[in-house]
Parts: structure tokens; C-alpha cells; sequence
């Protein structure tokens, strides 16, 4: 028996017409337009990053850290819920890479002080301008605490801190330099704390905090020790 080929009848040319007109040239010292469909994308690599930081410190400085959601971040940015998994693996590693940023905005803000109270000074401005890393700094259950960026700007600010007491010279006058640095650190950090939970509402009223700042400080680390009658 022989088979039978089945073949597609040729598809005629097409009928001759206008060629397309080109797309017009770009005036002189004009780029081409650079807004294709592939171009037009939401995010690239770095701006996901920084998007869901940036949402993720809205939802801290309003909720505090246990309203974060990596899922409610990633719709706040727009993007699937697995997205944001990609640069910070899970919210430990989010509320990680929000401390390490913080650490390295307050060496950065420390190492601009012109001395110890001045560095005291920028440690509360430092807490209240980015009050939702402030809150997640020092609270080390929530962070990845072998975290490499972590540690290293963690130490960069300490290093700024002790470089401030240190000028001063405090085992001049017979003080342990360490624990200078820990009075200096609980009178900014406790200051700090107590002014963004509105504790000092009532005390320092209208005032400007960083000049009651600096009259404790003057008070604390001025006064000198009185004799027994």
C-alpha cells in the first residue's frame, strides 16, 4: 500500500506595498528613549533592598518590631511575598541588617564629635532621627547576633565612643577609663530611652533635649566630689 504525503499548499507572498516608515531620528544631542517594556522595571537589585527597609522602619517606628511581616513588607513594596526572602532570608535577618545600618549611622554621627559631651549630644539627636534602629539595636534577642556586618559596625560604634572618653583622659583624675565609658554610654542611652518613651514629657517640657542633654552632662561630669564635714 503506498502512503500518501500530506503537504501544505504554499502560503502565497503578500501582496507588495508601502515599505514601513522608519522611526524617526533622535535631534541632536538627544538620547533614545531608553522607556521599553524590559526597561520598565519596579525594582532592581539594590532598590528591593532598600525599598523593604525603608517600609520595614515605618512599620517599627509606628508598631514597634513585632508587627514586621516579610509578607505585609512585601506588598508595601509592591513585589511577590517571596521577594524580600531573596536579600534577607527571613525577619531575623531583616531586623539584623536595620541594627547593622544603625550602628554604622551612629560610629558614622560619633566620629564627627568634637569631644566627649558633643558626643553624647549626637548619640540622642542619633536616637531621635532614627528612633525605629535606635529600638532595634539594643534588642539582642531579635537579632542574628554572629551576623559579620553586625559585629563589625557594632564595633566601629563602640570604637567611636571610647575614642571620645579616652580624650578626655579620665585616669588622669583617677577613673577607670572603661568604666568612664559606661557612665558616659548610660547617661546618652538612658536619656535617649527615657525621651522617646515620653517619660520626659513632664520634666523637660518644651525645652530643647539636647540642651538639657548638655547641662547633665556639664552637671555629671564637672561636679567635683565633696569633702565630709
Amino acid at each position: 500500500m503506498r502512503r500518501t504525503l500530506l503537504t501544505m499548499p504554499p502560503t502565497p507572498a503578500p501582496a507588495p506595498g508601502p515599505a514601513p516608515a522608519p522611526a524617526p531620528a533622535p535631534a541632536p544631542g538627544q538620547q533614545p528613549s531608553r522607556h521599553t517594556p524590559s526597561a520598565r522595571r519596579p525594582y532592581h537589585h539594590g532598590d528591593l533592598r532598600r525599598a523593604v527597609l525603608a517600609a520595614a522602619l515605618d512599620v517599627i517606628a509606628a508598631d514597634g518590631p513585632s508587627a514586621l511581616s516579610l509578607r505585609d513588607l512585601a506588598r508595601r513594596a509592591g513585589v511577590s511575598h517571596a521577594a524580600p526572602a531573596h536579600h534577607f532570608k527571613d525577619r531575623t535577618g531583616l531586623l539584623t541588617a536595620i541594627a547593622a545600618e544603625g550602628f554604622g549611622l551612629l560610629a558614622s554621627t560619633l566620629n564627627e564629635a568634637a569631644d566627649l559631651k558633643d558626643a553624647g549630644v549626637r548619640y540622642v539627636r542619633f536616637a531621635r532621627e532614627h528612633p525605629a534602629h535606635f529600638q532595634v539595636m539594643f534588642t539582642p534577642e531579635l537579632l542574628r547576633a554572629d551576623d559579620l556586618e553586625l559585629t563589625t559596625a557594632r564595633t566601629l560604634a563602640g570604637d567611636a565612643l571610647r575614642g571620645a572618653v579616652s580624650a578626655v583622659r579620665p585616669e588622669s583624675l583617677g577613673i577607670d577609663t572603661r568604666l568612664a565609658g559606661v557612665a558616659a554610654w548610660s547617661l546618652a542611652h538612658g536619656f535617649a530611652t527615657l525621651l522617646l518613651s515620653h517619660n520626659l514629657d513632664g520634666p523637660v517640657g518644651d525645652k530643647d533635649p539636647e540642651e538639657v542633654f548638655r547641662t547633665l552632662a556639664a552637671m555629671l561630669f564637672r561636679s567635683e566630689p565633696r569633702e565630709n564635714p
